[in-house]
């Protein structure tokens, strides 16, 4: 089983090798995004990995104290995006990768702003994949969610973490960022040159007006066909501009 270790950070990771240029796939699941979200149809629509490892290169990870992963690490309450996307930056270094391209599902769409904004240069091109994002409508929903569906298991199974801990840093991660798509602000995602394709998705966490507000913000945004999940035929056509949008923006 390979393992990426920094200090007190261990994530666990598959890398599918070969000679294609690197693509890291971010798995959603909120906060309890692990590998398994991807190859799960009723969760993913589609699996990158089983798609695109032919053509690429392909990195999933488990999420650092995702319930259900192998993944684990410290509570960096003062520095939640920042620390899941060390870890992400970190295993990319492990590996030897310098540029690459990224595709992450649900909070994955905040991750790879997080990573244009952190590591611009690296990343060819991007695909937000029915991404997270803030809704007016429901303000605490991610802290809800996460303080329910991630927090007591996590602190069940580590003594060392407490839920006044995961509080401050849900509050941290989601309420005082409570914008937009949590980790950058329009002004970047204006002034933000990467090639970007957006696969829209409309449940309460993935918005679609805020995904749709990213593609007319950013310069060079593509947007897939909406609604592409309904059935099968629309998922691979989905997929196919997802190909062709990779394969387009490839270095040679």
């Amino acid at each position: 089983m390979p393992f990426y270790e920094k200090g007190d950070v261990r994530i666990y990771y598959e890398d599918t090798g070969g000679s294609g240029f690197p693509l890291l796939v971010i798995p959603g699941g909120g906060l309890n995004a692990t590998i398994a979200y991807t190859r799960n149809t009723a969760t993913a629509p589609f699996d990158a990995t089983a798609e695109f490892k032919n053509e690429y290169r392909c990195i999933a990870f488990d999420l650092r104290n995702a319930n259900g992963g192998q993944s684990s690490g410290p509570l960096e309450i003062d520095r939640p995006w920042d620390a899941y996307t060390d870890d992400m930056l970190g295993l990319l270094d492990h590996l030897g990768i310098g540029e690459f391209m990224a595709l992450g599902y649900c909070i994955g769409g905040p991750f790879i702003w997080n990573l244009l904004q952190r590591a611009g240069r690296r990343v060819v091109a991007a695909v937000p994949t029915q991404p997270s994002g803030f809704r007016p409508t429901m303000p605490t929903l991610f802290y809800d969610n996460n303080i329910k569906g991630w927090a007591p298991a996590l602190c069940e199974r580590r003594p060392d973490i407490t839920m006044a801990m995961c509080d401050a840093f849900l509050k941290n991660m989601y309420t005082k960022r409570a914008d937009f798509v949590f980790t950058v602000s329009r002004d970047f995602v204006r002034d933000c040159q990467t090639p970007v394709l957006v696969l829209p998705d409309d449940v309460p966490a993935h918005p679609y007006a805020t995904a749709m507000e990213s593609v007319y913000l950013a310069p060079n945004a593509q947007v897939s066909l909406y609604p592409w999940k309904d059935n099968p035929e629309k998922v691979r056509l989905a997929v196919r501009h997802v190909r062709t949008f990779l394969k387009a923006n490839r270095p040679n």
